[in-house]
């Protein structure tokens, strides 16, 4: 049972006597009116403020907590069957089918070198024999040692360049070995001992590894082992220039999905009774192993964000999917809740501070105040 904006929604989990909590629904509706009013009125401002255009180009704002949706809106054409594009927000599903395939048994570790998935690869250019030693867990930090960063536009791993090969895979494994500006901290020198830069490429050869060791595409495995358990229609998918499923960003899917798999995550991987991930491997990948903005001080697990915002004097950790274009889910283990906010707003210099703003000057208050 749900309560979101003055509408009771029943889809979640579908209950078997829908009439029943249908009532119980619009009682419950009623009693949070009369004692959460601070609570809606931080929440109602995010609809006025996307109608005046304070935000601009949002899509969609889905707030759930303790497993019940409280806020549910839709915007600018978008509606709750609407398959978003979070571009990079999906980098994080591909961490997540890293873990099923370890989960099958058909990857041992994070610690394995990447290469021997690669012999049909060889002879790369640019030969090191450090090359031999990256590791799966290497790119799913974004710390390998390989000469890519998409926020550096002279990086000649940058994902534009990629995009224009055919062959994303070999575009990666060719990179030369990165050099340490003398500006930046050497991975010795690093907090975690790892030096991150963001990597679009490093995210494709994950992916192309798991396609390799599932021997189907990535999509269809995760189809099977992770979205038919979530209740999830087929995403939109896009493909390689070789049909390699895209680690990197371009999964389409709806909001509720993505809350969906935020519970699942939150809850150690099990989801309505099921195992669906072991909880070894969301810890894992919710644990801080690498600084992925210095500046900002942005910490990054196994291709997710963790993100330390301080709200009304108080410390609140998200653990997030993130994309271009200022879409999120954010996780926020200490209130039990998880955020969606999808946008079109791409490439803009604005997307994520508003996105940002929005978490954490109208759900994040909302949310302490109930």
């Amino acid at each position: 049972m749900q309560v979101f904006d003055g509408v009771c929604n029943l889809e979640f989990y579908q209950p078997r006597n829908a009439m029943l909590l249908k009532t119980l629904c619009l009682i419950t509706l009623l009693t949070t009116t009369l004692t959460d009013a601070k609570s809606l009125d931080k929440l109602s401002a995010i609809r006025d403020n996307i109608k005046t255009n304070e935000f601009k180009q949002i899509t969609s704002v889905v707030i759930a907590q303790d497993q019940n949706i409280i806020y549910e809106q839709y915007f600018n054409g978008s509606d709750a069957e609407t398959q978003h594009d979070m571009r990079s927000a999906s980098k994080s599903i591909t961490s997540l089918a890293v873990g099923l395939a370890i989960k099958d048994g058909l990857i041992k570790t994070v610690e394995q070198p990447v290469l021997p998935y690669f012999e049909d690869k060889l002879p790369l250019k640019n030969p090191d024999k450090r090359k031999s030693a990256i590791t799966l867990e290497d790119l799913l930090t974004m710390s390998s040692l390989l000469e890519c960063d998409d926020w550096n536009n002279a990086s000649r791993g940058n994902e534009e360049k990629m995009y224009i090969i055919e062959d994303w895979t070999q575009f990666m494994l060719d990179l030369p070995i990165r050099g340490t500006a003398p500006w930046r901290q050497t991975p010795a020198d690093s907090k975690y001992g790892r030096a991150a830069y963001y990597c679009t490429g490093g995210v494709q050869v994950l992916a192309d590894v798991v396609e390799r060791v599932t021997q189907q595409k990535m999509s269809a495995y995760l189809q099977a082992k992770l979205f038919n358990p979530l209740g999830i229609k087929p995403p939109i998918n896009s493909f390689t220039p070789l049909g390699v499923t895209n680690g990197g960003g371009g999964m389409r899917l709806r909001s509720m999905d993505w809350i969906k798999i935020g519970q699942m995550m939150m809850d150690g991987g099990q989801f309505d009774q099921q195992k669906v991930l072991d909880k070894q491997w969301i810890d894992d990948s919710l644990s801080r192993k690498a600084v992925i903005d210095v500046n900002r001080g942005i910490e990054y697990g196994y291709l997710w964000w963790i993100f330390d915002f301080v709200v009304e004097e108080q410390n609140i950790t998200a653990f997030a999917a993130a994309g271009n274009g200022g879409n999120y889910l954010f996780m926020l283990p200490a209130l039990n809740a998880q955020v969606v906010i999808t946008s079109q707003a791409y490439n803009t210099n604005y997307a994520h501070p508003q996105s940002q703003k929005i978490l954490t000057e109208h759900v994040i208050p909302a949310l302490l105040k109930r």
